[in-house]
């Protein structure tokens, strides 16, 4: 289970660009209380066909400027083209940006394709290729395999050609089954990728997005998990208490493991990623 490597865990949280003042102003309330916890980088996404990618520039330099922390931009290929990628990526180095996160991305419904590059290993070779080492390149992982996957084999197969071409780690989808992680890390491991595959944690706080988002993704809520949230119905401080509870003990188990590092989906929100902050005494752990 316990992967043979050591590592000093990372912690990370993800947000997405604002769309409104109102909620710029909301992220920024949220990264000021979420530095205090001094992680090692913030990432932030990038949105479908242009939506709020350039917001992502924005959001990165703010982030950057406002907390001194590292801020990690996402870039996908999903309706971008090759002079739009190369002058994002320049404009990274020449701000001195030094950690990427490379996917794929989802195609955004009615739109006509994907780009020049319809693969995230293609995505991280250009990187390689326009900007040599500067950056540190992130990829994503599927424990529970890509729901689009013909098979796992092909899943691990894809997630090797992105380590081939040049990632230095990698992000997970998130997921509430942990041996589906520690699984996913062996079959790796077999295959001779030996980059850190970091565990992306969801803090559940809302039932029907929860459902939704993984409907999406492919990832599984276990039945019991799933049952008990809707047996809480509406009661939001009972959800928001077992969904910090039940992720508290899902990071217990990781990094009771070795997992490499945590990234926390916090869908701008701040509470429930430092409640289980707080509840796994990290501050405590990085200080020993």
């Amino acid at each position: 289970m316990e992967s043979q490597k050591q590592y000093t865990p990372k912690f990370s949280f993800e947000f997405y660009p604002p769309k409104t003042p109102e909620a710029v102003g909301k992220l920024q309330s949220t990264q000021t209380e979420l530095a205090t916890m001094n992680p090692d980088f913030f990432s932030v996404t990038f949105g479908a066909g242009g939506s709020t990618r350039d917001m992502t520039y924005e959001t990165v330099m703010d982030i950057r400027d406002k907390t001194g922390l590292e801020a990690a931009p996402h870039i996908s290929c999903v309706g971008s083209q090759i002079d739009e990628i190369k002058a994002i990526l320049h404009k990274y180095v020449e701000t001195d940006i030094k950690r990427i996160v490379a996917l794929r991305g989802d195609l955004p419904s009615g739109a006509a394709g994907y780009g020049p590059f319809r693969y995230a290993n293609e995505l991280v070779e250009y990187i390689r290729k326009e900007t040599g080492d500067h950056f540190h390149i992130e990829v994503a992982a599927y424990p529970e395999f890509h729901p689009q996957a013909r098979n796992p084999t092909a899943d691990l197969e894809n997630f090797k050609r992105k380590v081939d071409a040049g990632a230095n780690s990698a992000i997970t989808q998130y997921f509430y089954n942990p041996y589906a992680y520690f699984r996913f890390v062996d079959n790796c491991e077999k295959l001779g990728l030996d980059i850190p595959i970091v565990a992306g944690v969801m803090p559940i706080i809302n039932c029907t997005q929860l459902v939704r988002f993984s409907d999406a993704c492919g990832a599984e809520i276990p039945r019991w998990i799933l049952k008990r949230l809707q047996e809480f119905g509406d009661d939001r401080v009972s959800i928001r208490q077992f969904g910090i509870d039940v992720t508290t003990e899902l990071c217990e188990q990781l990094l009771t493991n070795n997992v490499p590092g945590l990234h926390f989906y916090t869908m701008n929100q701040s509470a429930a990623s430092l409640a289980i902050w707080k509840n796994l005494g990290i501050d405590q752990r990085v200080k020993l």
